[in-house]
Order: C-alpha cells, then structure tokens, then sequence
C-alpha cells in the first residue's frame, strides 16, 4: 500500500502530523507493506531566501494578526508537539524560503528508488527538527549538507545538486500535482491514490484509514464448499452465532 505526504518543512503542524501518522502505523498489522512518499508543498513560495525578522514578525505581518495573537498560537502549538514529545522553540525559529530543503528532499527520494531506503525520512525528519525544535537556517547550504550527509547522501553530490537546481522541477511538480487533487493545505495524506487525509489528525483516525484501504485494497476472498471440492453438508461448516449455534 502507498502512502503519499505533502507537507512543508515550515509547517509546524506536519512535523505533529507526521508523529502521529508514524505512531498509527506502528502499531499496522501490515506496516511492513506499506510505502511512504514525502511531497513537496510550500506554504509561501514567494518568501525571500531570509526574512529579516522573527517567526512573530513574519506571520504577523503576513496574516495581519496582532503579535499578542500570534505568540497566544505558538504557545497553543507548542503545548500540542510537546504531546508528541516534540520540542518547538519558535523563539529561535530562523524565516527562510524552504526550497532547497525540499530539493534536498527529493535527492534523497531519488537514492532511495536506487534501492537505499529511508535517506528520504531520514532527511524530513532532521530538516523538520532542525527549523522547529533547534532553530537551524533550513536555507542554509551548510545546515543542508550537514543533514544530507548525516542521512548518507554525498557532499558533492548535495552541492551539485542545489547549484544546478536539479530538482527544482521535481518540487514545482509536487506542488502541481497538489493542486489537481484540490490540496489547499499541509499536512495532506493520500493512501492508494483513493482515500485523503487532511490536517494532523489523531492516530486513531490515521489508523482507521489504513486499515480502510488495506481492506479495499486486498479484499477476503471466501472460499465456497463447492471450490473446496466438498459437497457441503455435514459438520464441518457449522458455525456459532450470537443467537446459537448451526
């Protein structure tokens, strides 16, 4: 089964999201057939490479909401990671355009199809921790190739990469395709191209989603006396009910 997450790094309620998704499939009988494709999604791509100013600043001049307002919503975020045993700090938070990280993001989807799994979570996970919990420059190249590297992905590679904007494209297409199926906001999970999933919802909503297009998509095919060869009658296909047994 595929499971299919647009988020941005800048998201503080995909990091929370992406915690509970991850401790509902834990705990999914069929975890180990389950495939996981992070996409690209930026919540304002028009932001300059850095923002001069805080995390406070910027959103209150982007949303026009008045700092007390803001700094209410960060307090009420930071209660809910912590639940999820997530550190945020947005006091330290730098305002930096998310770009490069998602193309860092796909060079690591791009060594994962090449047959090394989990670079691509490996390098969401540092990106998302670094901008929220230590108030890491995710527009940083140093800060990208120290979590490139971390997750296994060469240096030089990572450099070449973000010089040439090798994956420039393959972010403007997540961001497209998100689009089409009508995404207007992050976290967003598509399971089996059929069943979506918005916002960070509880894990026992993720849980039941799972086991919903596990179900759909490996359906229990009962097998008929007839195609056992047997003719039906007798003990055998006795059963017990509420009401008793036949």
């Amino acid at each position: 089964m595929n499971v299919d997450i647009w988020s941005d790094i800048a998201c503080p309620w995909c990091y929370i999201g992406k915690r509970r998704f991850e401790k509902a499939l834990s705990g999914f009988p069929h975890r180990d057939q389950v495939t996981v494709t992070w996409h690209s999604y930026q919540l304002d791509p028009a932001l300059p490479d850095h923002y001069d100013g805080t995390e406070l600043e910027y959103l209150s001049e982007r949303k026009g909401m008045p700092a007390d307002r803001v700094a209410e919503m960060f307090d009420q975020v930071t209660q809910v990671a912590a639940q999820e045993g997530l550190q945020y700090d947005f006091g330290r938070i730098v305002v930096a355009n998310s770009s490069s990280g998602h193309e860092l993001l796909h060079l690591a989807k791009a060594k994962d199809a090449e047959g090394s799994h989990g670079r691509a979570d490996a390098v969401k996970e540092s990106l998302l921790s670094a901008h929220f919990e230590h108030g890491e420059d995710i527009g940083s190249r140093e800060v990208l190739l120290r979590i490139g590297t971390a997750a296994g992905l060469d240096a030089d590679e990572i450099a070449a990469a973000l010089d040439a904007g090798t994956y420039r494209d393959s972010v403007a297409a997540d961001i497209r395709q998100a689009q089409m199926l009508g995404i207007q906001g992050v976290p967003f999970f598509v399971l089996d191209n059929k069943y979506g999933v918005s916002g960070a919802q509880p894990p026992e909503l993720f849980a039941q989603a799972l086991e919903t297009a596990w179900r759909e998509a490996n359906p229990l095919v009962m097998v008929s006396p007839a195609a056992a060869g047997a003719d039906g009658d007798g003990p055998d296909g006795a059963t017990c009910g509420p009401d008793g047994c036949a």
